[in-house]
């Protein structure tokens, strides 16, 4: 399927929302003393974040030895002490990843009963040969009767053709979809350079929201290009811990605020929860 010409979308009056991923599923405390691994330290982080400018928060939580968790009362715990430091002024969305740990069955069944208000649900985690096609089908379906604003993640720009795909298809009713572009998750070393963007949206027709994260040192240009592209912004520990000229962050705000001074110089203004919940949660 060819792709259509990227034409950018216009910038004024259009929010960029700043996601705030602060700490993915492997970051431990020996990486940084500030990756938060407990309830309580991701609702301290949410309050240093949203007053840094993110509108959003990429949720992972853990076990008690640090490992990566897919577990429904566990974000219910999470997303609980996070509304309690934040109320409704950060859209949350909890994370389906697999981490090598989990598979797409179990995935599948931690989004059907928690049934999150926003989820990230990586395409080539669950489009497998595991789950008939019929599976699937009816999972992307519940999703979208049910209005769950979902990202999917998507890895270079084979993910993206087999997207609009199944969009194609009839396999993706009309819901609250949106993308993500991962920049530099499978280069090596996992660093990324905002070239990496390009194949992306040249395959890519527009016809959802777009975000990008990019692994390593250079996040930073990565994420303002895209704002630059009419594109969203998500940082963090999850995917760097540098600040722009190579320090060590201090912690998630100090990323979260560099975006927002991106975003702001190319002209864009800053997202709110509830323009989040408005761009992200729009039936499409």
């Amino acid at each position: 399927m060819s792709a259509l010409p990227f034409v950018p979308a216009p910038l004024a009056d259009a929010p960029v929302i700043v996601t705030v991923a602060p700490n993915g599923a492997y970051k431990q405390a020996a990486d940084h003393p500030a990756v938060p691994l407990t309830a309580d330290a991701l609702a301290r982080e949410a309050r240093a974040c949203l007053d840094a400018g993110a509108a959003m928060m990429h949720m992972h939580v853990r076990k008690p030895d640090g490992s990566h968790l897919l577990d429904a009362q566990a974000y219910r715990d999470a997303l609980a002490a996070v509304h309690r430091a934040v109320g409704d002024e950060l859209l949350v969305q909890v994370t389906s990843e697999a981490a090598g740990v989990y598979k797409a069955a179990e995935q599948i069944g931690l989004v059907r009963e928690l049934q999150p208000e926003a989820v990230s649900i990586g395409l080539r985690e669950i489009a497998v040969p595991d789950i008939p096609e019929t599976e699937l089908a009816a999972f992307l379906a519940w999703i979208a009767e049910r209005r769950i604003m979902a990202q999917i993640i998507l890895y270079d720009e084979g993910d993206v053709r087999r997207w609009l795909s199944l969009r194609q298809r009839g396999m993706v009713p009309p819901g609250a979809w949106s993308v993500l572009f991962v920049l530099g998750r499978y280069s090596a070393g996992q660093t990324s350079s905002a070239h990496d963007l390009l194949p992306f949206l040249n395959a890519y027709d527009q016809s959802l929201p777009w975000a990008v994260c990019a692994f390593g040192p250079e996040e930073n240009a990565c994420v303002t290009t895209a704002a630059a592209f009419g594109g969203h912004m998500r940082v963090g520990f999850e995917n760097n811990l540098k600040l722009r000229d190579g320090s060590l962050a201090p912690g998630n705000a100090a990323l979260v605020a560099q975006a927002a001074q991106g975003a702001k110089a190319l002209g864009r203004p800053l997202a709110t929860a509830a323009d989040a919940r408005r761009i992200y949660g729009a039936v499409r």
